[in-house]
């Protein structure tokens, strides 16, 4: 549901401020745009707001001089005349995806200079479902004022998100944004009138800055039951993309006893900051255990040591004197990775316990066994049921082993930079893995193919934790998802029937999800193996379609303000002022880059939203930078350039806001997106390209069409 404001050039729209509260299954809206005058003279804001389908407007107030003025509503026809209208006279493209529906609209006048103006819209819909979840939607548009100036967004947004703390609803799941959970905060909107009837504790989630298109799933569980939902995107001519989440059951299953084995790097060169917080991060790890766990310490350097010969109780004692152990940790020596490696796979494997390995270095193998491909594959024969979780510290290090063992273990791996908190980073790791809930998890579609999964393989739960499944899909129609795997009191089996769509444009975010999370399995894949033709011609492929800047695809920033005289340094600026993204950008030394790129495929194998994978790629809010749908865009000689265009090949120009251009949006859906960029945009097809320039074709011919249907 967009909320877009459509104003003279004297008034800028400070901030938008939502809340949607969830109750018995109807969500309630409450915007608030706040509007501030920061011209020298009288202006006015036209405020447009497009509700969604079956919505219930309440009210629409303004703040002007204390004084309440109401707006208008309009059925579906009058808002598209309006609309075309104002899109003619290039004022404000963004309204494309919701002309179906009604559309509300206040002008506000006057705004007298430096003067700040309110307006509160409050709504309600009932929620609508995706499998066993709920789903929210809320996008805000863009002036045109704004995208002539290249500012990305229109100041700050927050977004808040509240409901019943009731065990039929499991914690929400937003695929586009990070987001802050306040378990212990109580909501109340704009009057009495608004505020849930709900007496008991509330869950709150927040967006603090939220941008583009924000969506949020709550599961929907009874206490003996999970959540499963689909959220799916299907081009038509290619395999589906599909996200699928399972939220575990409201009741506490029987606690599974782990026995925790943390591997300590004392080598010298860990001496200093860096053994300081790895006695911290054992410290924590020691905090993390419940009292039916077991533990062991092994530390190494040229030799290996041990706390004690086999694993010891999570006793007050017993954790007591492991941490005066390793407060009496020392760095130095060299690195004997496989014997600390040998130590951690002696202990025999307990039925009925789960067995993880912490595992932190920061150096090369150079004593014992030296070979990592060897370590690896020793360790991957023996790990039989155990997980293994790694920490690589600093660019002196085999990432290509640090990352294999936690792909072969079914752990994660963790770089941390040398300026970084190793214990910030292994009590994260630590914290989620309190708790075993379901382990050996697989999923099954019947009817339906998943093709190229992430992750793959059996899977655990924590506690705490929805898991989160993106992959490809062959096939189409009503489906039967199911999951299997084990709990202490046995075998458990959930499953719920979704609808896999043979053509969807919705969720275009999920393509791009699965997209960043396999460059970050193919590019862990290449440094085991050494790479091969198919491997980087994929990664190649998905960078420049999905615009994940990788090895092989990279695009060029301009950064604003910057001093085109700097010489070229860390970070790939060039004298030019140019900034390259991606793994070719400047010339590090060899280790660094083979760290930073190893950190950057483990980010991208774990990204489960929108905002963790632009992050885990790189990718930074610039204001040369752009995102729609799955198209990047940078600005190149002030026209916004599809990240994919090449400059040979056929190029159809179209005048903006004309004829042509709002056929093209016709015959081709997934443009609006793309041309709400700007008013001067290329977006490339398969083998040609659609420009939006002044100069362009009011109409298009029939060779133009017989053009884009043979060549988009």
């Amino acid at each position: 549901m967009p909320a877009c404001g459509i104003t003279t050039p004297a008034v800028f729209r400070q901030s938008s401020d939502v809340r949607v509260e969830l109750a018995d299954r109807v969500l309630r809206y409450e915007i608030t745009e706040t509007f501030v005058n920061r011209g020298s003279r009288v202006g006015e804001a036209d405020f447009m707001f497009p509700l969604p389908k079956g919505a219930a407007f309440q009210d629409l107030k303004l703040s002007i001089n204390g004084e309440l003025v109401a707006g208008e509503t309009m059925n579906a026809n009058q808002a598209r005349q309006i609309y075309e209208e104002i899109v003619r006279r290039q004022r404000d493209p963004a309204l494309l995806e919701w002309m179906g529906y009604g559309l509300l609209r206040a002008r506000i006048f006057p705004i007298a200079p430096g003067e700040e103006k309110k307006v509160v819209v409050r709504f309600q819909t009932v929620a609508q479902r995706e499998g066993d979840a709920l789903r929210i939607d809320y996008f805000r548009g863009m002036r045109t004022s704004q995208r002539e100036t290249n500012q990305q967004s229109e100041g700050r947004m927050s977004f808040v998100l509240t409901y019943p703390n009731d065990p039929m609803y499991g914690r929400a799941y937003s695929p586009t944004h990070s987001f802050y959970e306040d378990p212990y905060a109580s909501e109340t909107f704009g009057d009495r009138s608004f505020a849930s009837n709900y007496r008991g504790s509330t869950r709150r989630f927040e967006i603090r800055d939220a941008r583009g298109e924000v969506t949020l799933l709550i599961p929907i569980r009874r206490s003996a039951s999970a959540a499963i939902s689909l959220l799916a995107n299907a081009p038509g001519n290619d395999d589906g993309f599909a996200l699928i989440t399972l939220s575990p059951p409201a009741i506490q299953p029987r606690a599974v006893p782990r026995d925790l084995t943390f591997v300590i790097d004392v080598s010298g060169s860990m001496s200093g900051e860096k053994i300081e917080q790895a006695r911290a991060a054992g410290k924590q790890v020691l905090r993390s255990l419940s009292s039916m766990d077991r533990f062991r310490l092994i530390d190494f350097s040229s030799d290996v040591r041990t706390f004690r010969d086999n694993f010891s109780t999570a006793s007050r004692e017993n954790i007591r004197a492991a941490e005066r152990y390793i407060d009496e940790l020392d760095a130095q020596g060299s690195t004997n990775i496989s014997g600390a490696l040998d130590e951690a796979l002696s202990s025999p494997v307990q039925p009925g316990r789960l067995p993880i390995i912490l595992f932190l270095t920061d150096g090369q193998p150079t004593v014992g066994e030296r070979d990592a491909s060897v370590i690896a594959s020793s360790v991957a024969k023996r790990r039989g049921s155990r997980r293994v979780f790694t920490f690589g510290v600093g660019a002196d290090l085999n990432v290509s082993l640090i990352e294999q063992l936690a792909l072969e273990g079914r752990g994660t791996a963790s770089f941390v930079r040398p300026e970084e908190s190793v214990e910030r980073a292994v009590g994260i790791v630590a914290s989620r893995l309190t708790s075993p809930l379901v382990t050996d998890v697989r999923v099954h579609a019947d009817g339906v193919r998943l093709l190229k999964m992430h992750p793959s393989g059996p899977m655990d739960i924590f506690a705490g934790e929805d898991l989160v499944i993106l992959s490809r899909y062959d096939g189409s129609g009503n489906t039967v998802v199911r999951f299997d795997g084990q709990t202490t009191s046995g075998p458990v089996s959930w499953s719920t029937r979704v609808n896999f769509p043979d053509r969807s444009r919705e969720n275009p975010f999920v393509a791009r999800l699965w997209a960043t999370q396999r460059v970050g399995y193919l590019s862990a894949e290449k440094r085991k193996y050494g790479g091969s033709q198919e491997i980087n011609d994929e990664i190649r492929d998905l960078g420049e379609r999905f615009g994940i800047p990788t090895e092989f695809s990279s695009y060029l920033v301009v950064e604003p303000g910057m001093n085109r005289r700097r010489d070229m340094g860390a970070g790939g600026v060039q004298p030019n002022g140019i900034v390259l993204r991606g793994a070719t950008a400047g010339a590090p030394a060899p280790a660094a880059v083979q760290f930073e790129a190893a950190k950057s495929a483990a980010a991208q194998r774990s990204a489960t939203s929108v905002s963790a994978a632009d992050a885990a790629a790189g990718i930074r809010d610039e204001s040369n930078v752009r995102r729609a749908g799955n198209v990047t865009f940078v600005l190149r000689d002030s026209v916004w350039t599809d990240v994919r265009y090449k400059k040979s090949g056929t190029v159809l120009q179209v005048k903006p806001f004309s004829d042509a251009y709002f056929k093209l949006l016709e015959i081709i859906p997934d443009l609006r997106e793309p041309f709400s960029v700007g008013e001067r945009v290329i977006v490339a097809g398969r083998s040609m390209a659609i420009e939006l320039t002044p100069s362009g074709d009011e109409r298009l011919t029939d060779r133009d069409m017989a053009l884009i249907r043979d060549r988009w």
